[in-house]
């Protein structure tokens, strides 16, 4: 569990960082935009997120090979990237995508 927990912290951390380096996509509709255009490398839902948010991604990502995982609640990720509370946020460059995978022990997708 304390593993897990730096892993979270090192996640927000580096999502921070993609915020501030214009690599993210905040929200459902903007990280739904960005997998169909293909510029997203990975998506993070809230782990509190409602149904129909996270099946309106999942269907986006049906077809599409994004790795996606959990972090934290609406109210974490949103504060993550300098917003109020998001169910889902798309990272759209390779090097903070690759990081995040590997602090939260991701897959390819």
């Amino acid at each position: 569990m304390e593993q897990r927990s730096r892993g979270a912290e090192e996640a927000l951390r580096l999502l921070g960082l993609a915020r501030r380096a214009g690599s993210v996509a905040p929200g459902t509709d903007a990280a739904r935009r960005a997998a169909r255009a293909g510029e997203a490398r990975l998506i993070l839902m809230a782990g509190d997120a409602s149904s129909v948010q996270l099946n309106k991604i999942l269907k986006v990502l049906k077809n599409r090979p994004i790795p996606w995982g959990t972090l934290g609640d609406r109210a974490t990720l949103g504060a993550a990237v300098g917003l109020g509370p998001v169910s889902a946020v798309a990272v759209t460059a390779d090097s903070f995508a690759e990081a995040l995978r590997r602090a939260l022990e991701l897959g390819e997708g």
